[in-house]
């Protein structure tokens, strides 16, 4: 089966998403995460924060809304029942905290197909209510037995 390659280049709608300080708190303590700056505003504030600070990897929750319609795309056609994570990069930008307005953009950057894999590279870019970036992220999905 041919992978299909008419979505690189293609980008999706952006995503808002509003961080709330119950979110990120609830965020750090299911990933064991305990730093003061992101379960209490008076820390975070003496730490230089804005607000609580969410964690760099709460990015995951803020990316889900524009990164699942990629994921699902029939122009993207990928097998998602076949799909293995392949890697994440990320490039960190301003840090993000309760009350920040985020919004998130995604696009196909590559399809190609190696060792019967099928090879599946979206970025999104997200950011805060100011128009800074907050993160950049590159997805990388494999699909096994294309």
């Amino acid at each position: 089966m041919a992978l299909k390659t008419d979505a690189i280049g293609k980008s999706w709608p952006a995503h808002e998403y509003e961080v709330g300080r119950e979110k990120i708190r609830e965020y750090a303590q299911a990933t064991g995460m305990d730093d003061p700056v992101y379960l209490d505003r008076e820390a975070a504030r003496e730490a230089g924060f804005r607000d609580v600070v969410a964690p760099p990897m709460f990015c995951v929750v803020y990316c889900a809304g524009a990164m699942a319609p990629v994921l699902f795309d029939p122009e993207v056609g990928m097998n998602f029942a076949a799909m293995v994570h392949g890697g994440q990069e990320f490039e960190w930008g301003v840090p993000v905290c309760s009350g920040d307005l985020i919004t998130t953009s995604a696009t196909c950057r590559e399809i190609y197909e190696k060792t019967g894999k099928g090879f599946y590279v979206f970025e999104s870019v997200s950011t805060n209510q100011e128009g800074e970036q907050v993160v950049r992220a590159v997805w990388t999905n494999i699909v096994r037995g294309v």
